[in-house]
C-alpha cells in the first residue's frame, strides 16, 4: 500500500470510526498535524534543523498540496524556530487534510443539524485499509522489541508529544510494555544514536527534526495535570 502523509496517519488515528468524531486534545492534534508536515518534508530531504531555525534544504516539490505549499512558505519566510512554525501552520490544516481524505474515500463527510440552525460534522470511516495499516505498523513497534522504521519512529514520537497515545487503543495487557517502548521512542530510543537502538535506520538529520519538534509540541501543550 502506498504511504500517505504523516498528518493524515495522525489524523486517521485520532478520529473515532464509527463517530467520526475526534478524540482527545483538538489542540495537540492541529500541533502534531503541523509538526507532521515538517517531518515529512524532513524525510523527503527538503528541510533541516540549522542553528536553531528551519530551514529548506531542497526546494524540490514532494508531490503533496500541502507539503509543497509549506515547502514554498518556508522557502520565501524569513528564518522561525520549529515552535514558530508549529503556530504558524496549525490553523486550518485540519480542515485542509479531512477534504483529501473525504476526497479520496478514505472518510465522509455528515453534515448533521443541530437545534435547527448548528451544523456538527462528522467524519466516520469508510476506507479502513490504511489505518489498519498504520495501527499495525505501530503495534509491531510498541508491543514488540522491533527496531521501527523512521516513519514509525516519527509518528511514535508524534503520539507521544501529542498527549495522544489513548488513540492506539492497544488491549490492556499490552498497554503497559506499549506505554514504555513509545516513551523510549520519543525520547531518541528509536533514531540513529540512541543507545537503546543502536541499529536504528532513521537519519540523524531527521531525528534533529523529530525531536525538536516533538519538544516544541510538548511546550505549547505545557506541564500535564495530576488527576
Amino acid at each position: 500500500m502506498t504511504s500517505i502523509p504523516l498528518a493524515e496517519e495522525l489524523l486517521l488515528l485520532a478520529y473515532d470510526d464509527q463517530t467520526g468524531k475526534a478524540t482527545g486534545s483538538r489542540i495537540g492534534l492541529d500541533l502534531g498535524m503541523a509538526a507532521a508536515v515538517l517531518i515529512d518534508l524532513a524525510l523527503a530531504g527538503r528541510v533541516a534543523y540549522v542553528d536553531g531555525y528551519l530551514k529548506v534544504a531542497d526546494p524540490s516539490p514532494i508531490g503533496d498540496t500541502i507539503a509543497d505549499a509549506v515547502l514554498t512558505k518556508i522557502a520565501g519566510d524569513p528564518p522561525h524556530t520549529p515552535a514558530q512554525w508549529l503556530q504558524r501552520l496549525r490553523h486550518r490544516l485540519r480542515t485542509r487534510v479531512l477534504e483529501d481524505l473525504c476526497a479520496r474515500g478514505v472518510i465522509k463527510d455528515v453534515d448533521e443539524t443541530q437545534l435547527d440552525f448548528i451544523h456538527v460534522h462528522r467524519y466516520p470511516t469508510t476506507d479502513p485499509a490504511y489505518e489498519t495499516e498504520i495501527r499495525g505498523r505501530l503495534a509491531d513497534a510498541l508491543t514488540s522489541d522491533q527496531v521501527p522504521d523512521e516513519r514509525t519512529a516519527a509518528l511514535a514520537t508524534l503520539l507521544c508529544a501529542a498527549r495522544m497515545e489513548p488513540a492506539l487503543k492497544l488491549p490492556a495487557e499490552q498497554a503497559e510494555h506499549a506505554h514504555r517502548r513509545l516513551e523510549a521512542i520519543s525520547a531518541g530510543a528509536g533514531f540513529a544514536g540512541g543507545a537503546a537502538m543502536e541499529d536504528s535506520i532513521v537519519r540523524p538529520s531527521v531525528a534533529l527534526v523529530v525531536a525538536t519538534l516533538g519538544k516544541a509540541i510538548s511546550a505549547a501543550l505545557g506541564t500535564p495535570k495530576v488527576s
